[in-house]
């Protein structure tokens, strides 16, 4: 805690408008006014108040990660849009995201913000609930229920922005040239197309797709959860990068047995400068959590109504549910359809975000800049203002990749990975 204040000083903060900080980790908003009661802080807790290893509810940095936040003002952006006419001239087709999550939401409103009347229509094969995904990793040792996760139905989203939602839709194929968007519920057509798909989880060859999870969105994350139950299972996780650590952190904080296998010989073998994974270990200890590096699985089969895993080397692993964490890749069946450049994923300009298409711009875990891919929270915020200036032809407000700073959400060691 900071130096307690003078009684004058004191006054002066009490009467001061509450503030708020944004998590440069996650884009996280703490608002004095409403405080974090479920972290510790009642409402009107002030940012100077807040004890120094007080931990952001999204992803577990501490208050010296957060810098102030001013909310961008609507009669601001909008004043910001230029009089001469847009970069393409709109008709009623409006602009077309593919993808609900936390990308294609923030694009959804970025728009709205400087064009009141532009339509949109988001089409996303899930519910489109709005949720913070950094919460699936630290769900089970907050005592959260799967059904608490989503902070505003689709449904409610969509009116709160007056934009057309196609929940439980998939879309199909991109025809560029008559700028048409096929879906599983008839054929779209868009003056601007945003791909925020986002990327899918790797399956490695010995994994099939129907005896293993793979927890990329809050719906495979529920249906996770329910298959464990209220007693402890025995869960093997294959992968032991961010998410696969996470995840073993998590679920073994819920109660369950975890065997983390990889084929490094330490956990977060990805950052090997930052010698992540001895400190990770030795927070384990006392956890239910069985690593095994330097193996490669050859073989998950189905045994007595349980799971069975054999690796290269012959060891075997059995488990009550089995989760596939080895990465992520970008689905490319889209981006083929409508011809775009790809370089490790949809290739866009740096600035603008816009593809090899100037009708189409993409943003998130799709989209790669330099074949380096964007899979990280942070910039998601900056890509969506890039691209809603771009189509509305506002003043420019162009994306600058910067290098990641990783939070690895294991709680019972949070680490800083660059």
């Amino acid at each position: 805690m900071n130096a307690a204040l003078t009684p004058v000083a004191s006054a002066v903060q009490a009467l001061a408008p509450y503030q708020q900080y944004i998590c440069d980790a996650c884009g996280y908003v703490y608002n004095e006014a409403d405080g974090d009661p479920d972290g510790g802080l009642p409402p009107g807790t002030r940012y100077a108040d807040i004890p120094d290893d007080w931990a952001c509810p999204l992803c577990g940095v501490t208050k010296a990660d957060f810098s102030p936040y001013t909310p961008p003002s609507l009669d601001a952006l909008r004043a910001g849009i230029t009089h001469s006419a847009p970069v393409a001239a709109r008709g009623e087709a409006g602009v077309v995201i593919v993808g609900a999550g936390r990308a294609g939401w923030q694009m959804a409103e970025a728009l709205r913000a400087l064009d009141a009347n532009l339509p949109i229509t988001v089409v996303t094969n899930c519910a489109g609930d709005v949720y913070d995904k950094p919460m699936l990793s630290i769900a089970m040792a907050r005592g959260l229920a799967p059904e608490s996760l989503a902070r505003e139905r689709g449904t409610e989203a969509a009116a709160r922005l007056r934009v057309r939602l196609l929940a439980h839709t998939q879309a199909v194929r991109i025809c560029a040239d008559t700028r048409t968007l096929r879906t599983t519920r008839g054929t779209l057509k868009y003056d601007r197309l945003v791909l925020a798909h986002g990327a899918q989880a790797a399956l490695p060859p010995a994994l099939p797709a129907a005896l293993c999870w793979r927890v990329n969105h809050l719906g495979a994350y529920q249906r996770l959860r329910a298959a464990l139950g209220d007693t402890p299972k025995d869960v093997a996780i294959v992968g032991a990068g961010l998410i696969g650590s996470e995840l073993a952190n998590d679920l073994a904080l819920g109660g369950h047995r975890i065997t983390l296998l990889d084929v490094q010989a330490a956990p977060l073998a990805r950052w090997p400068a930052e010698q992540a994974g001895a400190p990770l270990l030795q927070a384990w200890k006392d956890l239910a959590i069985r690593f095994v590096g330097g193996v490669q699985v050859a073989q998950l089969e189905q045994v007595a109504g349980r799971y069975r895993l054999t690796t290269t080397c012959g060891q075997r692993f059995a488990a009550d549910q089995v989760i596939a964490a080895a990465g992520l890749q970008t689905p490319p069946r889209l981006a083929q359809s409508a011809q775009l450049a790809w370089h490790n994923g949809i290739a866009v300009d740096a600035a603008t975000l816009r593809t090899s298409n100037d009708r189409i711009h993409a943003m998130g875990d799709c989209i790669a800049i330099d074949g380096q891919p964007s899979r990280f929270i942070e910039p998601i915020a900056r890509q969506a203002r890039a691209i809603a200036a771009d189509i509305c032809g506002a003043s420019p407000a162009p994306y600058e990749p910067r290098a990641a700073v990783v939070r690895v959400k294991t709680t019972s060691r949070p680490l800083t990975l660059h």
